[in-house]
């Protein structure tokens, strides 16, 4: 019998998560697994309990919550034996659209039972994880906005981004990409593992979670009267090649800018900049996910 252990970031997403428990118990295939579930109280707090299950031989990891409770939970089991599933409970859920995993609950409990696995590549940016995308810029300025936001949801963060984007300029960044230098004047840079931020709205439409490789979106300026047909593009899958974006491939991306950075976002969470200097890099197959 195959040991679970579910964690459940209680702030995160949709309310439904209050039904989980009976939904679990209807639907998992109790001849195969056993359960446990724990919640988190602070942030690293799924990282830490993940660690823990894993040292004590869990099997199989879950995420229950949006792409930063994945984060947290793939943070404590890389390197380690176990494996990691997502029931998608947050706004976004990146990750989890890029995995073709249903967003409705019962539909996730699912394919735990059928135990599919691939095994996929995961990024660092200055030794911070990422499974989704790392990047700078005016993503990095709206991960910062909304993850202190007590309202979530794809129209609050609409708003949000119709708000931010009048007053954020363009700037400009210096780019090494596998030893090939670059000068970009750039709305922001987004080094992608998977296709999307999320919402299905994909930066990187042509990005593969397990080809060794990071698919880098250099946004170009923007004004907010371009903000639709950008989304239309995203939303299509269309963005690579089109006017508003120039994409390249890359295992290494090293970002520095002549003012300060300050900032980078991972993941959608926001992280201090101490140096000016952002390091990218893939690093190949090393994570189980349930599929």
């Amino acid at each position: 019998m195959r040991k679970i252990l579910f964690i459940i970031n209680p702030k995160s997403g949709t309310d439904e998560k209050k039904h989980f428990s009976s939904q679990a118990n209807h639907i998992l295939d109790k001849k195969l697994f056993s359960y446990e579930t724990a919640y988190t109280e602070y942030r690293g707090h799924a990282t830490a309990l993940a660690a823990d299950a894993s040292q004590k031989g869990t099997e199989i990891i879950i995420a229950i919550g949006g792409d930063g409770s994945v984060n947290e939970v793939a943070q404590g089991i890389i390197g380690t034996e176990s494996i990691l599933a997502i029931v998608p409970r947050g706004s976004g859920n990146g990750l989890a659209r890029s995995l073709k995993i249903p967003l409705n609950l019962a539909r996730s409990l699912e394919r735990i039972n059928r135990f599919s696995t691939k095994t996929i590549d995961v990024g660092y940016a200055n030794n911070h994880l990422f499974l989704s995308n790392a990047g700078v810029g005016f993503d990095t300025l709206i991960a910062r906005l909304f993850q202190n936001r007590t309202q979530r949801g794809l129209i609050n963060y609409t708003r949000l981004v119709m708000q931010a984007v009048r007053k954020y300029p363009s700037k400009h960044y210096h780019l090494i990409a596998d030893g090939k230098e670059m000068d970009e004047r750039a709305f922001f840079v987004a080094a992608a593992n998977s296709d999307q931020f999320g919402y299905n709205f994909k930066i990187a439409p042509n990005a593969l979670l397990d080809d060794g490789l990071l698919d880098v979106c250099i946004m170009k300026p923007l004004k907010p009267g371009h903000l639709p047909q950008v989304s239309f593009k995203s939303l299509t899958g269309r963005l690579e090649g089109s006017r508003y974006a120039t994409h390249l491939r890359c295992k290494n991306l090293i970002i520095t800018r002549d003012e300060p950075l300050e900032w980078l976002q991972v993941d959608g969470d926001a992280f201090e900049v101490k140096d000016n200097r952002v390091e990218i890099y893939i690093k190949p197959h090393c994570l189980k996910v349930i599929v």
